[in-house]
């Protein structure tokens, strides 16, 4: 599972580069090298998500396989498990389910099914495995050879 999101890095007049996302017009970042750059990005996509799923908004799809070959090197790939924690709050709020009702069908508190989406809380797969079979979905693996550069 990949999800990946489309980033624009505009050389700054001091030698710096300021990195944006379409996807997301509330990030703005800053890195010192292209290198540096994509480590800014994963950072500056997880808090802007972070803060749309506080506060209870949408999170636009990610990149398709084919629009990720378009988009080259303009896309951040985010941590597996912050796409899994994504996915499982797009699939939740695609539902006619809330948090409450997640709660009450697998037998937790409120407190344990939050947690499941703070992208800073390190939640068990096997959890995340069970929140998506109550919205009617299985979790599968997918390991794959990278492709070059």
């Amino acid at each position: 599972m990949m999800l990946a999101y489309r980033l624009t890095l505009t050389p700054d007049d001091n030698g710096t580069f300021m990195i944006t996302s379409p996807d997301f017009p509330e990030l703005t970042t800053f890195a010192e090298s292209k290198g540096e750059a994509a480590l800014h990005a994963t950072g500056a996509v997880e808090e802007a998500i972070a803060a749309r799923m506080s506060e209870r908004q949408d999170i636009p799809a990610p990149l398709t396989r084919t629009e990720i070959v378009k988009a080259g090197g303009g896309f951040v790939a985010l941590p597996v498990l912050t796409a899994l924690k994504v996915s499982l709050y797009r699939a939740l709020r695609g539902s006619a389910k809330t948090r409450a009702d997640l709660a009450r069908e697998l037998g937790w508190h409120r407190e344990q099914v939050d947690r499941l989406f703070r992208l800073d809380h390190a939640s068990q797969i096997s959890q995340l495995e069970a929140a998506f079979a109550k919205l009617g979905q299985d979790l599968e693996i997918e390991i794959r050879p990278r492709t070059a550069a």
